[in-house]
């Protein structure tokens, strides 16, 4: 079966030849982009959807979410709005709730979070562990994780657990040796927390390493609440993308640019901690490659709506709209080291998004509106 898209009036393709067409169409087989370009070229096709002169873009790369939790931290947020500082503590209350939870209620939320973002034009979302922080409840969130998407991520590194808090080179060495190898089946990754209430750079290293030679890419969580070594120790260890990047050196942002390393921000956690947001414009002028993700966990960023954090984006951190939109897309599918997805170029995934709007740029424009008339994926 082929499907021809018809009557776009803007189509994003993210080439780097030719980023955007006017008036296009785009055929569709095998779950494949087939064909794209002038809408009066378009071939025969076995179906037609008519996209009413609309804009088209790629569908959204969330390449950072903590999915596999139980429990609500609502008072937590409200007493941040009322002036009470972020820390990384209230992660140890998401622990204890989830590891009560049934393997069915970590399920169904999950699945009811990654809905929320499919009708919101996310096609492709990445999904930790890090809230059972023990060898059973770490493997069966990545377990749970794998059956809904092939990028998941071992975190077992998100905190120290409150019976190690004597101990933390123990849980380390639980860290990277037994909970290492229940997890590792089940994960395409592994990542750390290297931040001030959680693991330093000595840990962090280890860590990533321990994993890498599990056959595990790399991933940081760093320079969020601090600035530290974290996004260098990224670099240096080849980690396809250090998130948050809140805090940065100038030299944590000339590692970046020259390095594949990806700068991944999300907006939804400075808008959650009221945290000063990081400017984007530094990182794309010195030439690194930025993403934009949700982080979507009940305590820091409960959000599962990238059109939201294009909006903080453009209005908060910098970005131009098709920067931003590029980020969300493009960028997120090369921080998951992904040459498939992200793009609408002839060979990709027909993963894809049909607005209600005639462009890109009312993701900002008109802040908290549903603009998603459809979404197409593979």
């Amino acid at each position: 079966m082929s499907t021809l898209i018809s009557n776009i009036g803007l189509l994003v393709t993210n080439e780097p030849e030719r980023l955007e067409r006017q008036d296009a169409a785009l055929v569709i087989e095998n779950d494949l982009v087939a064909w794209v370009g002038d809408s009066s070229k378009a071939p025969a096709t076995d179906s037609q959807i008519d996209a009413q002169g609309s804009c088209v873009i790629p569908g959204f790369v969330d390449s950072h979410s903590h999915l596999i939790f139980a429990g609500d931290r609502s008072d937590e947020f409200e007493a941040r709005m009322i002036g009470q500082k972020y820390e990384a503590g209230g992660i140890r209350r998401t622990v204890r709730l989830t590891r009560e939870a049934s393997d069915e209620a970590l399920r169904r939320n999950a699945e009811r979070l990654i809905g929320e973002a499919r009708a919101q034009g996310t096609t492709t979302i990445e999904i930790k562990s890090g809230y059972g922080l023990t060898v059973k409840d770490e493997a069966r969130a990545l377990k749970i994780a794998a059956s809904l998407t092939p990028e998941t991520t071992y975190l077992g590194a998100h905190v120290v657990p409150t019976e190690f808090a004597d101990d933390p080179a123990g849980y380390v060495e639980l860290v990277t040796g037994e909970m290492l190898e229940a997890c590792a089946p089940h994960a395409k990754w592994i990542d750390v927390f290297c931040d001030r209430g959680a693991f330093d750079e000595d840990q962090a290293r280890a860590i990533l390493t321990a994993g890498k030679t599990r056959g595990l890419g790399a991933r940081l969580h760093g320079a969020q609440l601090a600035p530290s070594g974290a996004v260098q120790l990224a670099v240096e260890l080849g980690a396809a993308s250090v998130d948050h990047c809140t805090f940065l050196t100038d030299a944590d942002v000339d590692a970046l640019a020259n390095s594949n390393t990806v700068a991944t921000l999300l907006p939804g956690v400075e808008f959650s901690t009221r945290q000063p947001y990081p400017d984007a414009r530094r990182l794309i002028d010195a030439g690194a490659t930025v993403a934009l993700a949700c982080d979507c966990n009940p305590g820091s960023s409960f959000t599962s709506s990238m059109p939201f954090c294009i909006a903080v984006a453009v209005r908060d951190m910098h970005f131009s709209p098709f920067e931003a939109l590029w980020a969300a897309t493009a960028g997120g599918a090369r921080a998951l080291q992904r040459e498939d997805i992200g793009g609408l170029s002839v060979g990709q995934r027909a993963d894809l998004v049909i607005l209600n709007a005639p462009s890109y740029v009312h993701f900002a424009y008109r802040p908290g509106v549903s603009l998603v008339r459809q979404v197409i994926s593979a």
